[in-house]
């Protein structure tokens, strides 16, 4: 599933640079993450890194909006990163 930014984000800028797939940008009054661009960091890391850099706990969450299986997210990647080798 995509990953989402709630509430408690404080826009400490850690996560939008970390971000390998430029999902994450500045919303209304936080950070946002475009799901079309999510994939969990699938395809470069084990573990998301905006999740990992930032500084406060449980703020960058799954969205139970956009379920999504290891493979969508894989393909999601490929698409992004790959297209034009398609």
């Amino acid at each position: 599933m995509a990953l989402l930014i709630t509430a408690k984000c404080i826009n400490c800028d850690m996560c939008e640079p970390e971000c390998p797939n430029q999902a994450i940008s500045m919303g209304a009054e936080i950070y946002e993450i475009d799901p079309n661009r999510c994939t969990e960091c699938v395809g470069h890391y084990d573990i998301p890194t905006c999740q990992k850099v930032c500084p406060i706990d449980n703020t960058i969450l799954g969205d139970p909006a956009y379920q999504e299986s290891q493979d969508q997210l894989w393909e999601k990647f490929v698409l992004l990163h790959h297209a034009n080798q398609l």
